[in-house]
């Protein structure tokens, strides 16, 4: 296990794909990559890049995220998410995540902000709402 410190790293390349498109996901009704398939891509870098730093037994829930959108990218477009975890406080964990086409040209941005929680008691506080 690595220490729950800035300086953390992830990054996933993804191909655009028909799924991934604004058409499909409701977002817009153009073929190239929707923002929320971009947002779900950088969540999923800042789980990665705290992933092997949690103690047994914890995870991260996403509260807040802050994204810039500033390029389309068609079908078949490769993007590279990376994200870095930038601040600890206490439970909260803030990311700086950018996602790059390939041509090393920015896709998006965004800060994203996650909490640490134990993952069987946030599931029982749920299962017990439902």
């Amino acid at each position: 296990m690595t220490a729950l410190e800035p300086g953390l790293t992830a990054a996933e390349t993804h191909t655009v794909t028909e799924v991934d498109t604004a058409l499909a996901v409701g977002s817009g009704d153009v073929p190239v990559l929707a923002t929320p398939r971009l947002l779900a891509w950088m969540e999923a870098v800042t789980v990665a890049a705290v992933d092997d730093a949690l103690a047994d037994g914890d995870t991260t829930v996403g509260t807040r995220v802050e994204v810039d959108h500033v390029a389309a990218s068609p079908l078949g477009a490769l993007v590279e998410v990376r994200g870095e975890l930038t601040s600890v406080d206490g439970r909260a964990l803030r990311f700086s995540v950018v996602a790059l086409g390939a041509d090393g040209e920015p896709v998006g941005r965004a800060t994203v902000t996650r909490a640490v929680v134990g993952r069987e008691r946030f599931l029982a506080r749920w299962a017990q709402a439902g």
